[in-house]
C-alpha cells in the first residue's frame, strides 16, 4: 500500500518526537511492505516565524491532499502576544476544522512495565485502558460570539458554549461503536445540572444509546468523573465528552497511567485523519533530547489503524512500544530516581530495533 502522509513538526519538542514516529512508521512501512510518499510542511510558530501564518496556504493544500497528516504540536511563548487569530493554537483550529475532523480518540493505557511511574497505587492502576472520545470542532473553543471589550480595568471577556443536535449524535455514535469492540460501556461526561448545553447533551446521548442496545450507558458530571478517575481508572472504558470537558480529563487520564508522553490521540470524521501526541510543544525542553517520543510513535500507530484499516501494523508498533518498556528504557518523564534515563532518539531507536528484528512465525 502507498502510505501518502503530510507531515507538521510544529515548535518545541514537535520536531524531535516527530522524527522518531516516522522513523518508527518506516520501519514497520519496511516490515509490511508498504510504500512512503512524505512530505512536510510548517504550522504554528515555525510557520510564523517563516510567512507570518500559522496555517500556510501551502499547508493546507498539503494536508487535504494526503491520506493522513502526522502533527508535532504547536505553540510557543514566543508568539503570546500575538492576536488571537495569528497564535500558533489558531493555525491548529483551523486545521482541524478544514479537514472535518470532529471526533477525537484519546487512549489512555497502563503499560504492565509502567505500574511504578504512576502516581496511583499499582493495584489502582493495574489494567486501565481507556478511550477518551472527545468532540473536536464545538464548545467553547469553537463558539461565537468571542471577545474581549472595555477598558483597561474594565474589561469583559466572553466565549460561547453552543451544540447542536447533530454534531451530539454523530460523536455519541463514534464512541458507542468504539464501545461495542472494546468492554461495551459507554460513560457520558457533563455538566447537566448547570449547562444547557449539556442538558441536550445528556438527552441527545441517551437517545442514541437506544440503537446500541449491547452497549451500557451511564452519566456522570465531570467534576465527579474527574474524581473517579484517579480513584477507579480500570472500571472507566469509553469516555464520551464535550470538547473542553475531554482536553481536560485527557491530561488528567495521561498522569493516571504515568506520563502525558504516553498518550496519543486520532482526529477523525472527515476525509483526511490528524494524528498527534497529547503532550504540546512542552518549550522548556524543547532540544534537550528528553522529550518522550512513544506518544508521536503510538499515533502512528493509531493513523495505521484508523486512516488505513492496518490493524496487524498498528499491532506491531504498540507490541514494540511495550516491549521497549519491559525492557527497561525510560524517557526523563518516566525514570524512577536512581534511574539512568534514555533519550528521545535513543528511545526512538529501540522501538525502531524491536520493529526491524525478526519475530518468530508460528
Amino acid at each position: 500500500m502507498l502510505l501518502k502522509l503530510t507531515i507538521l513538526p510544529g515548535d518545541g519538542i514537535g520536531p524531535e518526537v516527530t522524527d522518531q514516529a516516522v522513523l518508527a512508521l518506516q520501519a514497520v512501512a519496511d516490515a509490511f511492505g508498504h510504500q512512503l510518499q512524505l512530505q512536510r510542511r510548517n504550522i504554528g510558530g515555525a510557520a510564523l516565524a517563516a510567512v507570518e501564518d500559522p496555517l500556510p496556504a501551502d499547508t493546507i493544500q498539503a494536508c487535504l491532499s494526503a491520506s493522513a497528516v502526522l502533527l508535532g504540536a504547536v505553540g510557543s511563548p514566543a508568539f503570546d502576544h500575538y492576536p488571537n487569530h495569528l497564535r500558533p493554537e489558531a493555525g491548529l483550529l483551523r486545521l482541524r476544522r478544514l479537514l472535518g475532523v470532529y471526533a477525537n480518540l484519546r487512549p489512555a493505557i497502563c503499560f504492565p512495565a509502567l505500574e511504578d511511574s504512576s502516581p496511583l497505587r499499582g493495584e489502582l492502576v493495574r489494567g486501565t485502558d481507556i478511550m477518551i472520545v472527545r468532540e473536536l470542532l464545538g464548545g467553547l473553543y469553537f463558539g461565537e460570539p468571542r471577545s474581549v471589550a472595555g477598558a483597561p480595568g474594565s474589561r469583559v471577556a466572553i466565549n460561547t458554549m453552543t451544540y447542536d443536535e447533530p454534531a451530539i449524535e454523530r460523536i455519541a455514535r463514534v464512541a458507542f461503536e468504539l464501545a461495542v469492540k472494546r468492554r461495551k460501556k459507554v460513560l457520558s461526561v457533563d455538566k447537566a445540572n448547570v449547562l444547557e448545553c449539556s442538558r441536550l447533551w445528556r438527552e441527545v446521548v441517551t437517545r442514541c444509546a437506544k440503537d446500541y442496545p449491547g452497549v451500557q450507558l451511564g452519566h456522570m458530571y465531570v467534576d465527579s468523573a474527574a474524581m473517579s478517575l484517579v480513584q477507579r481508572p480500570r472500571d472507566f472504558d469509553v469516555v464520551l465528552t464535550e470538547n473542553m470537558f475531554g482536553d481536560i480529563l485527557s491530561d488528567q487520564a495521561g498522569g493516571v497511567v504515568g506520563s502525558l508522553g504516553l498518550l496519543a490521540s486520532a482526529s477523525i470524521g472527515g476525509p483526511v485523519g490528524l494524528y498527534e501526541p497529547v503532550h504540546g510543544s512542552a518549550p522548556d525542553i524543547a532540544g534537550k533530547g528528553i522529550a518522550n517520543p512513544l506518544g508521536a510513535i503510538l499515533s502512528v500507530a493509531l493513523m495505521l489503524r484508523h486512516s488505513f484499516q492496518l490493524e496487524r501494523e498498528a499491532g506491531g508498533i504498540e507490541s514494540a512500544v511495550g516491549a521497549v518498556l519491559d525492557r527497561g528504557a525510560r524517557t526523563a518523564d518516566l525514570a524512577r530516581a536512581g534511574e539512568k534515563p534514555v533519550s528521545t532518539s535513543e528511545m526512538g531507536q529501540r522501538v525502531v530495533a524491536e520493529l526491524r528484528s525478526p519475530k518468530p512465525t508460528s
